[in-house]
């Protein structure tokens, strides 16, 4: 391994310029992930909005809760898409978290008297897929941009500090 695995890296993560063909199309792909993901969670929003106002809601309260908490993972999901297509590195973890509730609830879904494998593997899938691809360096190394990552002699993680940190 050379000493600088990133030698020709961009200062703009966003495009994707300097990193390897297979980086470039695992962080296109996990952005498209999360836009088809954050449409689908302001259908839902929408879905349970007009559920409420026809009237097919057992519970007034429930269903505004659960409308204002969708409407709030929503509003979480489509800043994090943004700021995915603006390369910020704080993005990354972020849908790390989004993909592991993700995967909490396409388990849920999975189980118990109601259970819906149809709609938790819909759930389950792409959540992986996010989450393996977001773990390799190529994809990581999107994220967190040029300035933030380069590799040591060692194989070890040079952070804005300057420390070294071990690979995971």
């Amino acid at each position: 391994m050379s000493a600088n695995y990133l030698e020709s890296v961009s200062s703009d993560p966003a495009s994707g310029a300097g990193f390897s063909l297979r980086g470039k199309i695992g962080g296109w792909f996990v952005r498209g992930i999360l836009v088809l993901e954050s449409g689908a969670s302001v259908f839902v929003a929408g879905w349970l909005l007009l559920d409420l106002v026809i009237g097919g809601a057992s519970s007034l309260a429930t269903a505004v809760a659960l409308i204002v908490t969708v409407l709030i993972g929503a509003v979480w999901l489509i800043a994090m898409t943004v700021a995915a297509f603006r390369g910020a590195p704080w993005s990354r973890p972020s849908a790390i978290v989004w993909q592991i509730l993700q995967i909490s609830v396409a388990v849920g879904a999975m189980q118990g008297a109601f259970a819906r494998p149809d709609i938790g593997w819909v759930l389950l899938i792409p959540a992986v897929t996010v989450i393996g691809l977001l773990v390799t360096r190529s994809v990581r190394a999107q994220f967190l941009g040029a300035e933030d990552y380069e590799v040591g002699a060692e194989g070890r993680e040079l952070g804005t500090e300057g420390r070294e940190q071990p690979l995971q």
